[in-house]
């Protein structure tokens, strides 16, 4: 049972934090936003963002925005080369140090995405959910969460689900701002915690029995 607390930091803390930290970040990050895209359109060319439709609050579809970190390299058909290869060191600097992050702040500042929540994932995946696992979707989809803090690629998909139901049952002022801090120190020794690639890591393929035993 939510508290009256967490369900008034929910409903209108939240949101006016999300703008409020977004806004004041694209200020302060501009400088970085310009030199990043420069150096991805020489290195890795145009476009610069990578766009992506993904669900949000709601399994309302939005468009993430992300800088790209991988090349159009073809092969002889002219179909697009494995993840892996196109994935060049540049980057992998990128994601590893969640730079290629930095533009899903307008989607936070637009409201189509919180600081803290569940990862915005496949449009693809939302048949596959059971019951419980769709339960991701009550909240804003976030830059970073409890099962990127958790784990993330050393634990199984359904663990990241329950980690995801577990945050939308227990949204706090504090617990966000503990995943915050989780998420800077993870970033700072690189462990990627917000790369998300078939590079990196299995495609959801479903759960055989449903979270409610159904």
């Amino acid at each position: 049972m939510k508290s009256s607390k967490g369900s008034f930091y929910r409903r209108f803390i939240k949101r006016l934090m999300d703008f409020l930290l977004s806004l004041v970040s694209i200020i302060v990050f501009s400088p970085v936003f310009l030199v990043l895209a420069i150096l991805v359109r020489v290195k890795l060319g145009s476009p610069v963002l990578f766009t992506q439709n993904r669900p949000g609050l709601n399994e309302k579809i939005f468009k993430m925005y992300k800088f790209r970190t991988m090349t159009d390299e073809r092969d002889e058909d002219g179909e697009l080369l494995p993840d892996s290869v196109r994935l060049t060191k540049f980057g992998r600097f990128l994601r590893s140090t969640s730079l290629d992050e930095l533009p899903e702040l307008y989607n936070i500042l637009k409201g189509d995405m919180s600081f803290i929540g569940p990862r915005p994932l496949l449009v693809q995946y939302i048949p596959l959910y059971n019951v419980t696992q769709k339960r991701r979707h009550e909240v804003r989809p976030g830059l970073s969460g409890l099962a990127q803090v958790s784990g993330r690629n050393a634990i199984s998909w359904e663990e990241k689900f329950n980690l995801d139901v577990e945050y939308v049952d227990n949204v706090s002022f504090l617990g966000d701002w503990k995943i915050i801090l989780l998420t800077i120190i993870k970033v700072f020794v690189k462990e990627g915690i917000n790369s998300e690639t078939a590079a990196t890591v299995e495609p959801f393929m479903g759960t055989k029995k449903d979270g409610l035993g159904l």
